[in-house]
């Protein structure tokens, strides 16, 4: 069995990425890894190069910037490098997502087990959403808590958004993946990068959305409801960005006032405990196993 990794990265060390980390935690499994890296404005390239690891293959790309539909632009990135992928698996981070070191010998059986299955296409990962602070997370619906970022290799397939896969069928249309959860955690930590790297990120991003860029200089303005405390253990890559590079306290801003959105999702939190649903949005079908 072979596993393949991949991602895309622009600009990481401009915008706060712990980039680095992050191919890291994939080299803890994964045969190759290979990024996209785009043309920008920082060292992030050179700094890939130094890592000197032989697991890594570098394609260097330049960005569509009159692509401005809804983030199509990363969807394009990330197909470079997952069509460049050649194991039974092909394993997508972003680069602020970490794989924790103990979750690695149950991931690898897990793979071994399915690779030959022709049921499963997929697997699926829960999420823990870091926001404001190493030591608290955003649990909202509004935040996605499961996404598939394994999918095998072997047909065909391609990156509809950031977050999804989707399957050619029959030539004739596509559609969510068959997947089975990998009962573990990925570790997302985008939203504790420094308030500056993150007003910095916003008005980047933003260009690609066809969004008016807003102004951030809080991760305060945001519902206490939709916030909780973490009490496991982050991984071991990520600790020393954790002390120098994260924001180290949520406070919440006591003038915030509620949006349409937030209050939506207040409802459906008292939902989900209510009746045990899960209601944020899925982009995979899960396979019945025997």
């Amino acid at each position: 069995m072979k596993i393949s990794g991949f991602t895309f990265i622009r600009n990481g060390t401009l915008l706060g990425y712990p980039y680095l980390e992050s191919l890291e935690s994939l080299t803890m499994i994964c045969d190759e890894i290979v990024v996209a890296v785009g043309q920008g404005k920082d060292d992030t390239l050179t700094r890939i190069q130094a890592l000197n690891n032989p697991k890594i293959r570098i394609i260097e790309t330049t960005w569509n910037e009159s692509m401005h539909d809804r983030g199509y632009v990363y969807a394009q990135q990330k197909m470079i490098a997952q069509f460049n992928c050649t194991g039974d698996w092909a394993f997508y981070l972003e680069g602020d997502e970490i794989l924790h070191e103990k979750d690695v010998p149950k991931l690898r059986e897990l793979l071994l087990k399915h690779v030959d299955n022709p049921k499963v296409e997929a697997v699926v990962f829960d999420y823990h959403h870091f926001y404001g602070s190493p030591n608290t997370l955003a649990i909202s619906p509004g935040w996605y808590r499961k996404a598939p970022r394994i999918i095998k290799n072997t047909f065909r397939s391609y990156a509809g958004g950031g977050l999804y896969f989707v399957v050619l069928h029959k030539n004739k249309q596509g559609r969510y993946p068959y997947a089975v959860p990998a009962n573990i955690h990925l570790y997302h930590y985008g939203h504790v990068r420094q308030l500056a790297k993150m007003e910095e990120k916003i008005q980047q991003v933003s260009q690609y959305w066809k969004h008016k860029p807003q102004k951030f200089n809080t991760y305060g303005n945001i519902d206490p409801q939709a916030i909780a405390k973490f009490a496991g253990t982050h991984p071991k890559v990520i600790q020393k960005w954790l002390q120098e590079e994260a924001e180290q306290h949520l406070e919440f801003n006591p003038d915030y006032k509620l949006t349409s959105r937030e209050r939506r999702h207040r409802w459906m939190m008292r939902l989900e405990r209510l009746f045990g649903w899960e209601l944020s949005k899925k982009h995979y079908q899960l396979v019945k196993m025997p």
